[in-house]
């Protein structure tokens, strides 16, 4: 539930785009700040004019812009925040966390943190008395991963009654030289976002629970023929159920 009546607030963020025939043309996330303004190609939007009113309100700028001011949703937050490596998509996402099957209070294991989209979706996933160990071997994308989930941690802390998880552990790492952080642990899910995965699948397998699920994301079917090889010839005991591409298409219906 969102809190003190839904206004927005000093400290969160916010979602700034065109009315809703045009909501394509412009889309701007910001950190709400007293006395702070966003450029628009319209004009300049005070952040004044924004604290204080309930989210799905229209702005119009001193130039005649109406904007659409609301609270970003998850997903477009992914897609707006700050990069430092290529996001896995929401769109595949989903498919990853469907086929993952994960509960509240699961253990999850993610490697690469990348900017921390999949980390953040994985924290929803499984809730307060879940966990995730998220493992990124670059240092600017484990720091920018932390970064972005706690931005958004703290923004929804000011919008909502309920706090955001603090479940996340962010582990500056190569995953292939943590076998012995593994061994303490017991995964009922682990998905890899990284460029070399079937290096990854000696190391977590002992630690992932029998009939638990690895997601792999892959962004070309060379990839996926190499880790299809890695596991026949090493006989890992891994079994490929599916591989899948999601498509996502968008429709405009313009009535006659």
């Amino acid at each position: 539930a969102d809190a003190a009546g839904s206004a927005l607030r000093a400290g969160e963020l916010a979602l700034v785009e065109l009315s809703r025939r045009q909501r394509d043309a412009l889309k701007l996330l910001c950190r709400l700040a007293a006395g702070a303004t966003l450029t628009v190609p319209g004009g300049l939007l005070p952040h004044d004019d924004i604290v204080g009113r309930p989210p799905g309100q229209l702005v119009r700028t001193a130039g005649g812009l109406k904007l659409l001011v609301r609270r970003p949703s998850l997903e477009e937050y992914v897609l707006l925040m700050t990069r430092g490596a290529t996001i896995a998509y929401p769109k595949d996402v989903g498919a990853m966390l469907t086929m993952m099957d994960l509960h509240p209070g699961d253990t999850v294991l993610e490697s690469g943190s990348g900017s921390g989209a999949l980390s953040l979706f994985l924290s929803r996933a499984v809730g307060s008395k879940g966990r995730v160990l998220s493992y990124e071997i670059r240092e600017d994308h484990h720091n920018l991963a932390k970064k972005n989930y706690r931005q958004w941690r703290s923004s929804w802390e000011i919008g909502h009654i309920e706090e955001w998880p603090d479940n996340v552990d962010f582990i500056h790492k190569d995953i292939t030289t943590a076998a012995e952080d593994m061994k303490s642990v017991t995964f009922d899910a682990v998905v890899l976002d990284m460029l070399n995965p079937q290096a990854a699948l000696p190391v977590i397998r002992p630690s992932l629970k029998h009939g638990g699920v690895c997601a792999v994301y892959l962004a070309n079917i060379t990839q996926v023929i190499a880790l299809l090889d890695r596991i026949r010839i090493c006989k890992l005991p891994f079994l490929c159920e599916k591989i899948i591409d999601v498509t996502h298409r968008k429709w405009l219906i313009i009535p006659a």
